[in-house]
């Protein structure tokens, strides 16, 4: 009775130190900027929604997150449509060099974006991509597809070979077995990897900051310059933080499940 009690009293102040920053963050939006600098208050004394309403009014702010909202969802299906065939291709067959081109991918996600910065820059200035959210899309997937395939290829090898063998003998051709009978059994791995793919694109900050300027620059980019004549603005700087966090709520909360699973199966 008392190792449960102990237990549960453990989580508690392990989940209540876990949401003190979030905590604070929202306490801090709903505050002046000189009662935040004024000293320590654990709950706004003069409540004020200025700060949001500076953000959904400010076009540079809501653009912000129109445009990251823009590339992360297209960096998602560009990883899902060019990993889902490359992990069956490694699930399914083997060829000359395989292990060594499955690890060379792997290699890239352990590369620092700080190596590619120039080259994507001078790429992308000289075809015309630059400040573009296909520009951001594709240098994320340079990570994400990696990731994307090494994942999808844990869930596609736990799939029995059997299942393809009797879906041609009934009649099904590639595509229409690859999309009505394969892609359903490994619901769980595309939620996953939809997970990781949308939390690297949403908060990567420097090939998005470094690829944009104008028309497609992220919020991240644009909270780093809040610095104005009176210097930061605090409070505005964290309504902006606690409505970037909320669509990575979101995204957690539609595949927890699938997240679970893939933990469970122990290839995530």
């Amino acid at each position: 009775m008392r190792q449960t009690r102990s237990k549960n009293i453990g989580i508690i102040i392990y989940i209540l130190l876990l949401l003190t920053p979030v905590y604070w963050l929202l306490n801090m939006s709903f505050k002046t900027n000189r009662e935040i600098l004024g000293g320590l208050t654990f709950w706004p004394k003069n409540f004020t929604l200025d700060n949001y309403v500076v953000i959904f009014t400010d076009p540079s702010w809501y653009n912000g997150y129109l445009n990251s909202m823009a590339y992360v969802s297209i960096n998602v299906v560009i990883t899902l449509l060019v990993a889902l065939p490359a992990a069956y291709a490694f699930s399914r067959y083997k060829f000359a060099g395989d292990k060594h081109l499955f690890f060379w991918l792997l290699s890239n996600r352990m590369a620092p974006p700080a190596v590619f910065l120039l080259p994507f820059f001078q790429l992308y200035s000289s075809i015309g991509l630059f400040d573009t959210y296909i520009a951001v899309a594709l240098a994320h997937c340079l990570f994400n597809v990696p990731l994307a395939v090494w994942i999808l290829e844990g869930f596609m090898k736990g799939v029995p070979r059997e299942y393809d063998e009797m879906a041609y003998i009934d009649g099904y051709s590639f595509p229409k077995f690859f999309i009505k009978v394969f892609l359903p059994m490994i619901r769980s791995g595309i939620g996953v990897t939809a997970f990781f793919a949308f939390m690297f694109s949403w908060v990567e900050l420097l090939l998005a900051r470094t690829l944009t300027s104008v028309d497609a620059q992220p919020i991240g980019a644009i909270m780093t310059r809040t610095i104005g004549a009176s210097g930061i603005d605090w409070g505005l700087l964290a309504a902006a933080g606690v409505l970037t966090i909320i669509p990575g709520v979101l995204v957690i909360w539609f595949v927890r499940n699938h997240v679970a699973k893939g933990f469970a199966l122990g290839r995530v």
